[in-house]
């Protein structure tokens, strides 16, 4: 073990390795690694340096965690908002648009307003109900 004291020692302090890593390096236990450690003066403000450090490493790896999944959750958001935003569009351009009802639609619409005329073959709009310029006096039927 007096042979490998030195070479623990230069590992952990100059190296930075950690007792695992110099254990299986020289085919030892960590325990034996430990103890050769633990005999050093240095040994423990090393060891709460590296706890501290280690624990400055997991706040910015969170950090960098949680910024990127606010990232993500904000395009996800964008995009669904721009999916949505082109699905309204082409609703109101569908609905906007000037559409021309045929004449027997409008009367399938308005069936109490024409009255069949069998001589003509056709509908006739009733002259009592009084009619816009845009409504058909008259629809004929195609049979």
């Amino acid at each position: 073990m007096k042979s490998h004291s030195n070479t623990i020692i230069n590992k952990y302090f100059i190296d930075k390795l950690k007792p695992v890593e110099i254990a299986k390096e020289l085919n030892i236990s960590k325990s034996a690694v430990t103890q050769v450690l633990q005999k050093d003066k240095r040994y423990q403000k090393e060891k709460i340096k590296r706890i501290e450090q280690n624990k400055e490493n997991h706040n910015e790896k969170t950090k960098k965690y949680m910024k990127l999944k606010r990232e993500i959750m904000k395009r996800k958001k964008d995009k669904d908002n721009i999916d949505l935003k082109s699905m309204h569009n082409q609703a109101t351009a569908e609905f906007s648009k000037k559409k021309r009802i045929t004449n027997m639609a409008y009367r399938n619409w308005n069936k109490t307003a024409f009255t069949y005329n069998e001589k003509r073959k056709g509908y006739e709009f009733r002259k009592e109900l009084g009619r816009s310029y845009d409504v058909p006096k008259f629809i004929k039927v195609e049979v």
